[in-house]
């Protein structure tokens, strides 16, 4: 193994080892080493499209994408070689080096996890060959002793990498020492030998006040408190592990300010691929809500339906909640209405799925859409995974567009598909306003009025796309990247990264 292993583990699922990771990718990357993110096993339905083994595009975590970039190299599968991408509470679709595997998918978790993880270890092994540091990021915690013996994800990777170990705990929550000392005193002795360092996270408040908790838990356990990390909330990644509200947000219109865009997106329970959103969340002169109930919509000037990893359950629920009334309710005020994959089959006439490709209950029968967009979706046995550059081509009159979507009138922005749905529009007698094409002229999306649905995810993530939809760009990733690396070089104690991988 060429490279030195760095590892982020946490004490609870949402303790920041995520942004962490991506902060540290960055900081050694800019110390001129070649450095590469991993994380042996991700359960989200945040996933992007990336290129894997021959060139044959697969998906990772969104999380690893993001780290990759901060790193300064092109994301491959070989740094998420396990994606778990839950279809209900209970089951979930297993990616395996970028590919759906249905044959891991029926397994139990604990005979599925040691097929598994063979393949993550092969892919660790590779990076670590090519690379100065890799950069690895854990899951949940280390000491969940019900799962320890097939827990691939934590002490398993970093006994095999040799990695040197951070742990960190989310302060704000409380109780973070003792969260530290029990992870701690939870472990084998040969896995408490690798921890380097504890880090405090989202703390508030004068750090003095913390003595002397950091010493006598140095003391408890050798291990020292490096880092002491202020709470920070505009570090510019997206929330990994599920929606971000504004603390304190309230849904109702008349709290908005004057002036100010206000944003719905349906939080069905199964939303896929929500951090396309994080650009809008502090966009001057934008509000997001997150919308649970018909209520959540009132007033709203746009509602934007997302992916979704199971389109038929959570099409069920929206009309459980009322939404689909408020939302056709909406539509007929001529007031914006976008859906983005599996929002855009929603939107449309129908959704058949025969060879019930969803997981879930999925029974192969066809359910009615919204009927906002004439258009009929049927899921395929094959994921689309394409990396796309997409176009907006007018096909009415002038007179006849519709804002906002006009302006989006031949923009070209770059995305990403991941779909096993097929659509089409179905209406003879009827052209749409506006097509969506890729560059080989593949309709990928539609408008009809104020309603516009699409299949590539990455619109809001497009800074000329952006621009032309609210006259402001987005903030770049390379800032949010290098921001985190200042950050942690100002608060982790001085010459401690960098002894990490030289002791």
């Amino acid at each position: 193994m060429a490279a030195r292993a760095v590892m982020v583990l946490g004490t609870t699922s949402g303790a920041g080892k995520s942004w962490l990771t991506t902060a540290l990718c960055r900081w050694y990357a800019r110390q001129g080493l070649r450095v590469a993110p991993f994380k042996a096993q991700n359960m989200s339905n945040n996933a992007r499209v990336v290129p894997g083994p021959d060139g044959v595009l697969g998906e990772i975590g969104s999380a690893q994408y993001f780290q990759a970039l901060a790193a300064g190299k092109v994301p491959d599968v070989r740094m998420n070689p396990v994606l778990l991408k839950p279809e209900h509470d209970t089951a979930s679709q297993v990616v395996v080096m970028g590919q759906v595997r249905r044959d891991y998918s029926s397994m139990p978790w604990r005979s599925r996890s040691e097929l598994l993880w063979p393949h993550a270890r092969e892919a660790l092994m590779s990076l670590m060959a090519e690379h100065d540091v890799v950069v690895i990021e854990g899951a949940g915690s280390p000491a969940e002793i019900n799962l320890h013996d097939n827990d691939f994800v934590n002490m398993r990777t970093a006994l095999a990498a040799q990695a040197a170990c951070l742990l960190v705990t989310d302060i704000d929550r409380g109780g973070a020492f003792a969260h530290l000392y029990g992870t701690h005193q939870l472990l084998p002795a040969n896995e408490q030998a690798l921890l380097r360092g504890f880090v405090l996270n989202r703390f508030r408040g004068d750090a003095s006040l913390l003595a002397p908790g950091p010493a006598q838990l140095q003391a408890l356990t050798g291990v020292p408190t490096v880092a002491v990390l202020p709470m920070w909330r505009e570090h510019g990644l997206p929330e990994e592990d599920g929606l971000y509200d504004e603390p304190g947000q309230h849904p109702d219109a008349a709290l908005s300010p004057s002036g100010v865009r206000r944003i719905a997106i349906v939080a069905y329970p199964r939303i896929s691929n929500l951090d396309e959103f994080q650009p809008l969340r502090k966009l001057p002169g934008v509000r997001l809500v997150w919308a649970r109930s018909a209520r959540d919509i009132m007033g709203a000037d746009w509602v934007i339906l997302p992916g979704s990893k199971h389109t038929l359950a959570d099409l069920a629920w929206l009309r459980e909640q009322g939404l689909d009334e408020a939302i056709a309710a909406h539509a007929l005020q001529g007031r914006s209405v976008l859906g983005i994959c599996g929002g855009l089959q929603m939107l449309g006439d129908s959704v058949h799925d025969p060879l019930a490709v969803e997981g879930g209950g999925g029974d192969g029968t066809c359910a009615k859409g919204l009927g906002l967009l004439p258009v009929q979706t049927r899921f395929a046995a094959h994921k689309s995974l394409k990396v796309v550059q997409a176009r907006w081509t007018p096909s009415a009159p002038a007179s006849q567009a519709h804002a906002p979507w006009s302006a989006l009138h031949g923009v070209t922005f770059s995305g990403y598909e991941i779909h096993h749905g097929q659509s089409e529009w179905c209406d003879a007698a009827r052209a749409p306003d506006a097509v969506l094409a890729d560059a080989q002229g593949r309709a990928i999306g539609w408008q009809s009025g104020a309603v516009m649905g699409l299949y590539v995810h990455g619109l809001f993530e497009s800074s000329p796309a952006v621009s032309a939809l609210f006259g402001q760009g987005v903030r770049t990733l390379d800032s949010v990247f290098d921001g985190l690396a200042d950050f942690i070089d100002q608060h982790v104690e001085p010459g401690f990264l960098m002894r990490l991988i030289t002791d």
